[in-house]
């Protein structure tokens, strides 16, 4: 009678456990340190210890402060951020998803070329570009306008590679063949079948540009001098600096630096809330988009 032998079990390894938690204490402290402060007035956020409770717990009437200061001004300028994060984040997806698709499914004339020059794209840093952009779009007369900041959010180079990529493996040829077979048009095919093996690519692509579309700061700040159209980022910096200048001359009718902190701590809220959301759609698209030889 042979005797059964389970496998031995692998020993966790102290230096990445210790490794691990070094980095979540990194990523983790910011956060703390943003609601911990988000409690304060102006006195104890300057006075106290930065990781701890002040004197008092004033984060509802500091988001009552930000939510109603000069007539409301945050929350228009998070409308625009969520304005701009979901038409352009959403456009940028799908655009990467289907040029990434033909780039991998389609052979035609300049296929290669056209893949060296998204390579080529991806090198090329955002700010580069913002000059130019910014006098294409005073020509086009379409600068201190929504478009302004929408347009280049919709072009997404490394979304594009990274969907070639991924379409290359996730949609086998033989799926094309079968539906083509069946009378499906290349459109038909794309929106009903190939998309539903692109999910975990797609969202993806559409996590990147919606954190990458949330953070943006440098274009509309060239773009944008109408408060009115400001993003979160612009707008809190605007506020900084208010803060800034306050301290230096003495005034200290408004207290900016808990508007700024608080205003902070709530625009991260909602990449919190799509992370959690869109994960379960994450996992559910890898087990849709999975191929039984």
């Amino acid at each position: 009678m042979s005797r059964r032998t389970t496998p031995a079990r692998r020993r966790p390894s102290n230096a990445l456990t210790l490794a691990m938690g070094l980095m979540l204490l990194y990523a983790l402290l910011p956060l703390v340190w943003l609601f911990m402060s988000s409690t304060k007035d102006t006195a104890s956020l300057m006075n106290s210890f930065g990781l701890w409770f002040g004197d008092g717990f004033h984060l509802f009437g500091n988001i009552a402060d930000v939510l109603t200061y000069d007539d409301g001004i945050y929350l228009r300028w998070f409308g625009n951020t969520l304005l701009y994060a979901v038409v352009g984040a959403g456009g940028a997806a799908f655009v990467s998803t289907a040029a990434g698709y033909g780039l991998a499914k389609y052979r035609f004339r300049g296929r290669t070329a056209l893949s060296a020059l998204v390579l080529g794209a991806i090198a090329i840093p955002g700010t580069a570009l913002a000059v130019p952009t910014y006098l294409l779009f005073s020509k086009a007369g379409i600068v201190d306008t929504p478009w302004a900041v929408l347009l280049p959010s919709l072009v997404s180079p490394f979304g594009v590679y990274l969907m070639r990529v991924y379409a290359a493996e996730a949609v086998p040829d033989t799926v094309l063949e079968a539906a083509r077979i069946d009378g499906s048009g290349e459109l038909r095919t794309f929106f009903t079948i190939s998309l539903r093996m692109l999910a975990p690519g797609f969202v993806t692509v559409l996590l990147f540009a919606l954190v990458a579309t949330w953070n943006n700061y440098f274009l509309p700040l060239i773009v944008l001098s109408d408060p009115q159209w400001f993003p979160l980022t612009v707008g809190l910096n605007q506020w900084n600096a208010l803060a800034t200048g306050a301290a230096g001359s003495g005034v200290t009718t408004v207290n900016f630096y808990p508007l700024v902190v608080t205003g902070s701590l709530l625009a991260i809220v909602p990449l919190v809330v799509a992370f959690l959301f869109l994960q379960r759609f994450w996992q559910s698209g890898l087990a849709a988009g999975s191929v039984k030889e």
